[in-house]
């Protein structure tokens, strides 16, 4: 999966900021290369199936609650996901870390 790709698809879709982008992008390349997808679902991510599924999450969720609540119902169903999760963010000003 192509993580440029990804970041321009979660911005058009949910916005958030370049580093929220960043950091999920990043989770979800994790994931990808992890091969878990592959054997739990049997099929692999795509840039549209992740937008598709954040788009399930509660309206009103920021990109890394939707991010997060993913990993939470494939975590409820397989085991294993929560390492996936995305536990801080660092700050686009780069002055620490954003919680």
């Amino acid at each position: 999966m192509d993580r440029q790709r990804l970041e321009r698809a979660l911005d058009d879709e949910f916005g958030g900021t370049e580093s929220e982008r960043r950091a999920v992008s990043r989770a979800a390349r994790d994931l990808v290369d992890s091969g878990r997808p592959s054997e739990d679902r049997g099929q692999g991510l795509t840039v549209t199936g992740v937008i598709g599924h954040l788009e399930d999450a509660p309206d009103g969720s920021s990109l890394v609650e939707r991010w997060n609540w993913w990993m939470g119902a494939l975590d409820a169903a397989y085991g294993g996901y929560d390492y996936f999760t995305v536990r801080f963010v660092e700050d686009d000003e780069a002055t620490g870390l954003r919680r």
